[in-house]
């Protein structure tokens, strides 16, 4: 244990955040995404049992996001036709507010299809257990400064 690290993340992945470069994106996965086919050439983290607002709330903690683009915060798009709700939206926008200053402002919404080629190119890919339809989540890192 570390003292001020919230204690949901695991040491693989306070690992994985501290090796990842300004630029290189994180995938917080819902449950039914594909994250193994999709992170084939990335790290996978398993984080069953977790949901995307706990494990954004911790990372966020330690993980800025990127202040040099305009959009460091990807969503997946709900598909056309789909009759999907997203709150689980809303959450993560309270979460991410509480952390970086832009609030709603860093969110984009891309394609499902646009979200998953964007994915594959993730440093890493972390497998939770939410069950929330459209709850995938990228961010796309930041710089430290004066740690």
């Amino acid at each position: 244990m570390l003292k001020g690290i919230p204690s949901i993340l695991s040491p693989e992945l306070l690992k994985v955040l501290c090796e990842m470069g300004h630029s290189d994106t994180l995938v917080i996965a819902d449950g039914n995404f594909p994250s193994e086919t999709i992170g084939k050439d990335a790290i996978v983290i398993r984080a069953d049992g977790h949901s995307v607002p706990a494990l954004l709330e911790a990372i966020l903690k330690v993980f800025p996001l990127d202040t040099y683009v305009e959009k460091p915060v990807s969503l997946m798009q709900v598909m056309p036709g789909d009759d999907a709700e997203t709150p689980i939206w809303d959450e993560y926008k309270k979460i991410v507010a509480k952390e970086d200053d832009r609030g709603d402002a860093v969110f984009e919404e891309v394609e499902r299809f646009a979200f998953y080629e964007k994915a594959k190119k993730a440093y890493a890919v972390i497998a939770t257990g939410e069950t929330a339809i459209y709850a995938n989540i990228m961010l796309q890192k930041g710089v430290v400064i004066n740690g």
